[in-house]
């Protein structure tokens, strides 16, 4: 069962509260929680592949530190990049791979 999230009260609660409880109980509340639909290492690849297509690093960043918690292994996510570095954009793989090096180390 995944953990409860409350990075939307965290960092918008103050904010934008009716935002914040929308991603904090309906996105990962409900949505994330239904792993008979989808596995939380599934989603992750899901949401990792569309944060990419989009250029949305600093959630990128966070969803590729969700995905280790999930199983996706560092050679994992080097292939995810690869594999869309060809059909999203070579200069995001770029930007990418330093993101994979912030959350899975240097190595």
């Amino acid at each position: 069962m995944a953990k409860k999230q409350t990075a939307g009260r965290d960092k918008l609660g103050k904010l934008a509260p009716k935002f914040a409880q929308l991603n904090d109980d309906v996105l990962f509340g409900e949505v994330w929680s239904r792993e008979e639909q989808l596995s939380p290492r599934d989603r992750s690849m899901i949401t990792i592949a569309a944060l990419f297509s989009a250029g949305q690093y600093p959630q990128l960043k966070s969803h590729l530190a969700l995905g280790k918690e999930h199983g996706i292994t560092k050679e994992e996510a080097v292939e995810i990049v690869t594999q869309l570095a060809f059909y999203c954009g070579w200069p995001k793989a770029w930007s990418t791979f330093g993101l994979i090096q912030e959350v899975y180390g240097e190595e």
